[in-house]
């Protein structure tokens, strides 16, 4: 969770006193008080709230709550003259997406300049991933020529003077010199091509998602109009950063201004996206789920207090809202707009005795062995991004993908071992010898199925150090199934990753369980893994009958 700092006068000046009624109102709403003295109040908000991450727009949900402010909207005004920006092909393969706005009539000051710096911050560590998904750049309009271009440039023939920094370095030098550049190298260090944007005048105005220019990236005192980007890898999420920005100055009095996002890969579009989006609920579902009997208008009167709307039996959630994904979010809102306090406990008419599943004792088995053999168990998402699966497996077709998919993943897991070498990439920095396993739920098309949908279990190992051969994997393999009690075979088999001739296959009773052998030279560069890797994958369905 994120502790949010508020200046209490500025705070008490939004909504009211904060006496102890109003604290409890605040801890209520689910944003428990941290601490309150002369100077701050500081509340907890936790990752699912990041729309909440500023003074403005914290006091508004406050507001709300207690009834004393509407469902907020905004206005947008229509793009002026050249304000336009060019997304250049050159960018798709590094940092593909950007949403921008124009804000004016800004009055700024240290207190307020300070806030904005903390909300972008804020917004980078939590929704933003440490800039990985998101990273936010704002700007003065009077320092910079409209329209703007978002390209990418070799390292080398990238140069300016970074923020608060003495002089002009290249985009290679800042990842080493700049502090900001070596917190966040990793974003970019194995890059062909680094991303910027570049105004009118052809003047380097940042580097995303590193660093700002000191020339063109640095607001004060004097600023009242500014220029806002977000780039990244996913539009949705883009939209939804760039709204809460909007709506914090929109609550500072800055006037809105759209611009015009021409990209010729993914369509021309009006930038930022503040309408409300619409999701369908059934009043007797969220009472259901409740054991409550609201009406329809009880249920109406509380999501407004949750700064939701509702128009034709459909909620209409704000465009800075994040965590409204299904209608059981919508029941969550209304629960905490009624109170959970009011709620009157009531103990269940069963009664069971709880007893762990026979399977999940074996797993668990599995997994102390492999500890205490000096491997480290990882646990990775059950969905992938395609372009990664196709870094083992080339000629894959049939995928598992997931309809309207609210993140970059996109399909279901086949197999563990893509998320295992992702695991490598990922801690390609970490010391080696690189020693992980994991037991998870991996998906196949099964049309005998009435889900069309066959879910396993699988166990999966990998080994990478400098001198790591099968040989090792092997010795780990044969100790697992000791101390299991079953007898294996391994078979000279094939595997779409695994070098040819030093693959196995492996079998119980008769029957083939999964493969064991080196990583092929092809996938360790897809994944820019370094030092060689062996690798197994079993299903555990069988071997755990054993």
């Amino acid at each position: 969770m994120t502790i949010l700092s508020m200046n209490k006068a500025a705070l008490e000046k939004a909504i009211g006193k904060v006496d102890e009624a109003m604290e409890k109102t605040i801890t209520d709403m689910g944003t428990p008080i941290e601490y309150v003295n002369d100077e701050e109040v500081a509340v907890e908000v936790f990752p699912n709230r990041p729309d909440l991450l500023s003074l403005q727009n914290f006091a508004r949900a406050v507001n709300q709550y207690r009834g004393k402010s509407k469902v907020a909207s905004f206005k947008i005004h229509p793009a002026e003259k050249d304000y336009l920006v060019t997304i250049d092909k050159s960018v798709k393969k590094v940092r593909p997406h950007t949403v921008c706005a124009i804000v004016k009539g800004l009055k700024f000051n240290d207190e307020k300049i300070i806030e904005i710096i903390d909300i972008q911050e804020k917004l980078h560590n939590s929704i933003g991933r440490k800039r990985k998904k998101v990273a936010v750049g704002i700007y003065p309009l009077e320092e910079i020529k409209l329209p703007i271009k978002f390209l990418a440039k070799k390292p080398e023939e990238i140069k300016f003077k970074p923020l608060e920094f003495p002089r002009a370095i290249n985009g290679r030098q800042i990842l080493g010199q700049h502090p900001a550049g070596r917190d966040y190298a990793d974003l970019l260090k194995d890059e062909e091509v680094f991303p910027i944007f570049m105004d009118g005048n052809n003047e380097v105005m940042s580097m995303p998602p590193i660093i700002n220019s000191h020339k063109t990236g640095r607001i004060n005192e004097k600023t009242r109009d500014v220029f806002i980007e977000c780039s990244g890898h996913n539009l949705h999420y883009l939209n939804k950063t760039m709204a809460i920005i909007i709506a914090t100055l929109s609550d500072m009095g800055g006037k809105i201004y759209g611009i015009k996002i021409k990209d010729a890969t993914d369509g021309d579009r009006i930038s930022p996206e503040m309408g409300s989006s619409e999701m369908n609920f059934k009043v007797e579902d969220i009472n259901k789920m409740l054991g409550t009997d609201f009406d329809e208008k009880k249920i109406k009167s509380y999501l407004a207090r949750m700064g939701i709307g509702i128009e034709k039996d459909k909620a209409k959630i704000p465009a800075y809202r994040t965590d409204i994904l299904h209608w059981v979010d919508l029941t969550e809102e209304v629960a905490i707009a009624h109170g959970y306090d009011n709620f009157e406990p009531i103990i269940p008419e069963i009664s069971t005795i709880a007893e762990e599943n026979p399977e999940s004792k074996q797993k668990k088995v599995i997994s102390n062995i492999l500890a205490g053999l000096g491997l480290l168990e990882v646990s990775s998402f059950h969905l992938n991004v395609k372009k990664d699966v196709k870094k083992i497996h080339y000629d894959k077709t049939d995928f598992i993908e997931i309809e309207d998919s609210k993140t970059g993943r996109d399909v279901l897991r086949s197999d563990l071992l893509t998320n295992m070498m992702q695991t490598l990439y990922e801690n390609s920095d970490a010391s080696y010898p690189h020693k992980i396993f994991e037991i998870g739920k991996v998906f196949s098309p099964n049309p005998d199925l009435e889900t069309g949908i066959e879910e396993k279990d699988n166990l999966s190992l990998v080994l990478a150090d400098e001198k790591v051969s099968f040989s090792d994997l092997k010795q780990i393999l044969d100790y697992l199934m000791k101390m299991m009690g079953i007898e294996y075979s391994i078979k000279d088999g094939a595997h779409v990753g695994m070098i040819a001739g030093r693959c196995g296959e492996i079998f119980v009773d008769g029957k083939s369980i999964g493969f064991i052998g080196e990583i092929s030279p092809r996938v360790l560069k897809n994944w820019k893994v370094k030092m060689p890797a062996v690798a197994l994958e079993i299903e555990l369905k069988d071997f755990l009958r054993k």
